[in-house]
């Protein structure tokens, strides 16, 4: 599944993206996809765009997941250990979902999507300087 989730960064970053601004745009694709499964509840292909959807999603996660374990990961541990918690509740939330498929189960992973790509989207400053940090590693960088 992990070398899934690169092919999507690799195919995005086709499009001229990297680092923050490519997690933000993936983060918000998968919202995006998840946001339409919603509105779209009932209609005609609703499993094949809830299984796209889904699938979508558990291969960000999963790559975020094999990311924030790296050892070579430069975010703050605490930083690392929330965003893995996260996404153990991503995980949980889509196995509920494809046991029981409701649409209001999709609102909470695709605000914390949503969320988690503003947040990439604002410049980060140093704690020190206030200077504007130097991104690191795909997945969540610093």
């Amino acid at each position: 599944m992990q070398h899934n989730a690169a092919n999507i960064y690799a195919s995005m970053q086709k499009d001229g993206l990297s680092g923050r601004a490519l997690e933000a745009q993936v983060l918000s694709r998968a919202a995006a996809m998840l946001r339409n499964c919603q509105v779209r509840w009932g209609e005609d292909g609703q499993e094949e765009r809830l299984d796209t959807a889904v699938r979508f999603n558990q291969k960000v996660w999963s790559f975020f997941q094999a990311e924030l374990t790296d050892p070579e990961n430069l975010l703050p541990i605490k930083l690392r250990e929330n965003i893995l918690s996260l996404s153990i509740f991503i995980d949980r939330r889509l196995i509920e979902f494809l046991l029981n498929p409701e649409s209001n189960k999709l609102t909470a992973i695709i605000n914390i999507n949503q969320n988690l790509a503003a947040g990439l989207m604002q410049k980060p400053k140093t704690e020190t300087s206030g200077a504007v940090a130097e991104p690191s590693r795909v997945a969540f960088s610093a």
